[in-house]
């Protein structure tokens, strides 16, 4: 999935977000899935079109990241080589074509729910679904929306070229390059999201916070195993994250989400139901994350 499916309600990129999501069997699908749950817990929720969720944060409220991110590396620069060996060392070591860590980074880039919902699920040693916990569901998805949203100015100033592009080398997700080729990769709305996943669930289960960041930072270095990312990408996608969820905790309504959110997973992990993806190799796959 295109990060552009993350972002912004002006009519010509919401036309983006619906073409993206329906071709991905995305947010509209997770929640055809089951229409009275949805209802049970999103009926109060705005959207920024029919089953896809506003974020929390109001457009004038979002983090500035043409502010808060510097220009990308410049051509000639070390911080642009340290990118092009990292991504290199990905592609012929770490993240082969193929490989476990690659496979992972496929699934990494599915921002779609439900399948999304499950990201964190063995970090947290639990189930995470719309039937089982609609309100942590729920606060994932408008998360993903504001952390998303967040990169764009950036993002749109600078249109970096990705790595797939300027290597002429394929990424791990080769339905999508036609799209991602057109959208700018600086800073990545996938690490934003992840590490904003990440930052939130660490107050849902702070017992967990450990895994739960070392999650964050891996789904952030699958753009890099998937070779859509540079390292640079991603580590100021993680400052717009950190941006975003400080801006997010001025909202009662995500206050309230929070909290429903902590007393939820708490009754899910007491009845000791197992996590939903298959952990051990998940695990194994992370292991070779740099």
């Amino acid at each position: 999935m295109s990060d552009r499916s993350l972002i912004s309600p002006r009519p010509a990129r919401l036309a983006v977000l619906a073409l993206t999501i329906s071709a991905a069997a995305g947010l509209l699908a997770g929640c055809a899935a089951n229409p009275s749950a949805q209802s049970a817990t999103s009926a109060k929720v705005p959207e920024l079109r029919p089953g896809i969720p506003a974020g929390y944060l109001a457009p004038e409220a979002r983090p500035d990241s043409l502010a808060l991110v510097p220009p990308p590396p410049a051509a000639e620069s070390a911080a642009f080589a340290l990118d092009k060996d990292t991504a290199r060392l990905a592609q012929t070591q770490w993240a082969k074509p193929g490989s476990a860590r690659w496979k992972q980074a496929q699934l990494d880039a599915d921002l779609s729910f439900p399948a999304a919902a499950g990201t964190f699920s063995c970090a947290l040693n639990a189930p995470v679904s719309e039937a089982q916990t609609p309100r942590l569901y729920m606060l994932l998805r408008r998360a993903l929306v504001d952390a998303g949203l967040a990169t764009y100015r950036a993002k749109d100033r600078y249109n970096r070229t990705r790595p797939f592009v300027a290597t002429h080398t394929p990424s791990c997700t080769p339905g999508e390059e036609a799209k991602l080729a057109k959208d700018g990769s600086y800073p990545s709305g996938h690490s934003a999201a992840g590490w904003a996943w990440a930052l939130v669930l660490t107050e849902v289960a702070p017992d967990r916070a450990d895994a739960i960041l070392a999650r964050g930072r891996a789904f952030g270095q699958s753009r890099i195993a998937c070779n859509v990312h540079w390292q640079s990408d991603v580590n100021e996608g993680r400052m717009v994250a950190a941006a975003t969820v400080a801006r997010m905790h001025a909202d009662p309504v995500f206050e309230a989400d929070l909290a429903a959110a902590r007393d939820e997973l708490a009754k899910v992990r007491a009845q000791g139901l197992p996590p939903v993806r298959d952990c051990a190799a998940e695990a194994a796959a992370l292991t070779t994350t740099p």
